[in-house]
This record gives C-alpha cells, structure tokens and sequence, in this order.
C-alpha cells in the first residue's frame, strides 16, 4: 500500500481535470499523409513506420489490424504494398496512460457517503489508482464516473490513502478540497483508525508492536522491505492475538493490526519480518519457507488482509464516525475450513475502537516531522497499500522506482532511522486497553457504525 497518507498535488489535479473535465474522447484526431515516391511500393507496415516515426512498430501493427488505417480510404493490410500517391489515413487510439483519469462506470460499493466524504468498502482485486499495469478499471475511474467534474477538480479525485489491489475493505475518499486538506492532517495526527484483519502463520504473541522502518528492498526493487539507514521510512504497526487454531500441522494466527504509519505493504512488510507472513501474499509470503505458499483451502489465492474498520473525525460536523466492513466471502469461508470459530464476536466492545486516546504511542519528533513532509509532498513510493493505506500492489498500482530513496533527498538522519528497532516480544504492555471483548473474531460480520 506507497504511502497511503498523502495530500493533494496540482499536477495530478490538473491530469484529472484535463482527461475528465474536458471529456477525453478515445480518439485522437485522424492523421493523413500522402505516400512520397520514395516509399512507392514499399509494405504498409514499413511505410508507417516512416511517416509516423512517433509510434512503436507494435502499436502501428495493432492499429492496421483494428482497421485504424486506410489507404485510399479503404481498410488496409499490413504487408500491402503501398502504391505511389496513395493517401494514408490513421486514427489513433490513446495510450493507455492518456486515459487514465477518465470516467468510468466501475462499480464501488458504498458504505457512507455525505456531501463531504465517501467511505468504500473495496473488494479484492480492484486497484486504487491508475498507475503502470493498470491505466484503467480503477477506484479513481469510479470516482470520476459517479461523482463528474466535482471530483475530477481534486487531486487524485479526493483519495487520500490506498489500499493493495488484492487487499479488501474500507478506504475514505474526500468529496471537496476542504475535506481532502482535513484528511490529511488527521492522518499525520493519527486520529484517523484503521484495524486489519490478518491471517498468519506461526503463533503470534498475545499483543505487541512492531516497529521497523520500511523502504524499497535493495536487492529487489519492486519490493519494500525492513531496511536501516536513509532509505527507511518510520513505520509502526500494533498487532492483538485472536485465535490460533493448527492446519496441516501449521500453526495458523489471526490477528487485528491497527497502522499508525501507512507505508507501502507495512502489514505484509512487518509481518513477514517477523518471521509471521500472511496467508496466500505470494510476495513477501516465502519468509517460512514452502509451506507459506502450500495451496490454502478453496484455492484461496491472495493476501489473507481485510481493512475491517475506519474510524475518524468528520470533517465537516466534526463527529467521531467509525464503520465495519463485513469479511469478504473468501476470506470468511478460508477461515471456516481453518478451523477457526465465532466465540468471541459478538463481545466486541465498540466504544474501545475510537474511545481510547492511548492508543498509540507518540513517535519520535523526527518521525512527525518525516511523515508531514511525506504527505504533502505526495510522494508516491510503490504503488497500492495503506496498504498506503497499508499498501499498494507491486506492478499494479506502481509508480516504481521514480520516487526510490526520497528519504535521502529529504535529508533524515541515518541515525535516527537505524536505531528503530522492532518490539515483538510476548507480554508487552498493551498499546489500548486490552479486553478480552476487544478481541473480535475475524469472520465476525455485522452493520456498519458510526456515532
């Protein structure tokens, strides 16, 4: 999930504005040249690609047989000769990056929504933001569609954190600049909640923190990992114990992790860092070795993470909101043929959720202040997922490597950075009060709340 905190940009508002606002049409307009003498005779796909030296070979290629050229106004073949005078028409259609913020009819099911903001639940599999890979059929494109011009004039068309493609669950969206602006300082002020459920394998301590700063893996650069120095970004994810059941002589855990940071794949990152990978992440879940990536039951084929609640301060009327995103199908029915149970559900203590104020420990003045300049510089260190949120997907919602190391630019101190450790050890003080009704089980299903 780059960052999932980040705060608006001209640039990607002007790139929103300007595909949407205007209504981008999929075509550009037709382009027309008459054959020289010197190509007289020469194959049609040899042709273009002299006249129309701007274009690939490939994507000329592609254009002759989607019938977008013709010659003397007749569709045309790719190894035709091209006779002397002929007149060559092409349409070209846009690039796939040239109709990434434009409408389109992407369903988004809506949990809440208000004149200010909107709350997603996002389902497995749908990308939060166009980006290499995926220029379309995003979270973004639904946005657009359903909400026009009022969200193509905001940036990022009011996302302010993102979740991994195959991560399901809550995500806020900003419906005015105002909105957008408060978003972003609630989530360098931390008052903005966001409780995961996680499967894991291993047995996992009762509660504790962990606290490892995350930046690209230098030996692999489409993955984040624990890293020291500059390149490491402060990150902190505090983990409660559910349950713990065995499978195929497995211990398997599921775990609540509440983010004070949102860097990209931080759960998935953190967890497969302590040597307690998630269930089914093909990226980062070969940390226990073969058995992380043993066929799970009913072809379950992602990361086993759910965004399960939000919680935040309208920002509008000022109330503290919070709702429950139901456990997906899949994931519900992989945690049934686990062998995990409801007991303790319906004890869940919903006041403890928003009602504690300790519940995370301040961090360093250093790591504020680094995470203030990370939001509103936008950087975009991927993707998608707090998940940004926690993190964005690598090679979907992936910007790469042009935002590598900006740490470094940043000038943070190495030494800072180096002596964060992680704190993973049983029988730490609990982040929040830690009673047992706050320990919900993860199929644990019920209607959205807010008060």
């Amino acid at each position: 999930m780059r960052d999932d905190e980040f705060a608006a940009d001209d640039a990607s508002a002007t790139a929103i504005s300007a595909a949407s606002g205007h209504g981008a049409a999929a075509d550009e307009a037709p382009r027309i040249v008459t054959v020289p003498p010197e190509l007289a005779g020469e194959r049609l796909d040899k042709v273009l690609a002299k006249v129309f030296p701007e274009f690939s070979r490939s994507r000329l290629q592609s254009w002759i047989e989607a019938q977008r050229v013709h010659v003397d106004g007749k569709p045309a073949k790719v190894r035709q000769p091209v006779p002397l005078n002929a007149t060559i028409e092409l349409v070209p259609d846009l690039l796939p990056e040239q109709l990434a913020f434009t409408p389109e009819p992407v369903p988004l099911e809506i949990v809440y929504e208000d004149e200010t903001i909107v709350v997603i639940n996002k389902p497995a599999g749908l990308v939060v933001h166009p980006a290499a890979g995926n220029w379309s059929g995003t979270v973004l494109n639904g946005l657009l569609h359903r909400y026009g011009d009022a969200a193509a004039g905001l940036p990022r068309a009011g996302i302010v954190h993102r979740l991994d493609k195959e991560t399901s669950g809550l995500m806020v969206v900003a419906r005015t600049l105002a909105a957008q602006t408060d978003l972003v300082r609630q989530l360098q002020a931390r008052t903005v909640k966001r409780r995961y459920v996680a499967l894991v394998w291993g047995g996992m301590p009762e509660e504790g923190t962990i606290d490892a700063p995350i930046g690209r893996d230098p030996r692999e650069r489409t993955r984040m990992a624990v890293v020291t120095g500059a390149s490491g970004k402060p990150a902190r994810t505090h983990f409660r114990r559910v349950a713990t059941v065995v499978w195929e002589r497995q211990p398997v855990t599921a775990i609540h992790c509440d983010l004070e940071t949102g860097r990209t794949h931080q759960i998935r990152v953190h967890c497969a860092h302590t040597g307690h990978p998630l269930l089914g992440d093909p990226v980062y879940g070969r940390a226990r070795g073969k058995r992380s990536v043993t066929p799970l039951p009913g072809g379950f084929a992602r990361q086993a993470l759910h965004a399960w609640r939000l919680g935040l301060v309208h920002p509008e009327t000022r109330r503290t909101m919070q709702w429950r995103a139901d456990v997906p199908d899949d994931l519900a029915a992989l945690c049934e043929a686990l062998g995990f149970n409801r007991e303790e559900a319906d004890d869940f203590d919903e006041d403890a959720y928003l009602g504690d104020d300790t519940a995370y420990e301040p961090m360093s003045l250093e790591a504020r202040e680094a995470d203030d300049d990370d939001i509103e510089a936008m950087e975009d260190d991927s993707d998608t997922e707090a998940g940004f949120d926690e993190e964005e997907e690598e090679g979907e919602d992936n910007t790469a490597d042009a935002d590598v190391d900006q740490n470094a630019e940043a000038g943070r101190d190495p030494d800072i950075e180096a002596a964060r450790e992680v704190r993973h050890e049983e029988g730490r003080t609990a982040p929040r009060d830690a009673t047992h009704a706050d320990r919900g089980d993860p199929r644990h299903k019920n209607k959205d709340h807010r008060r």
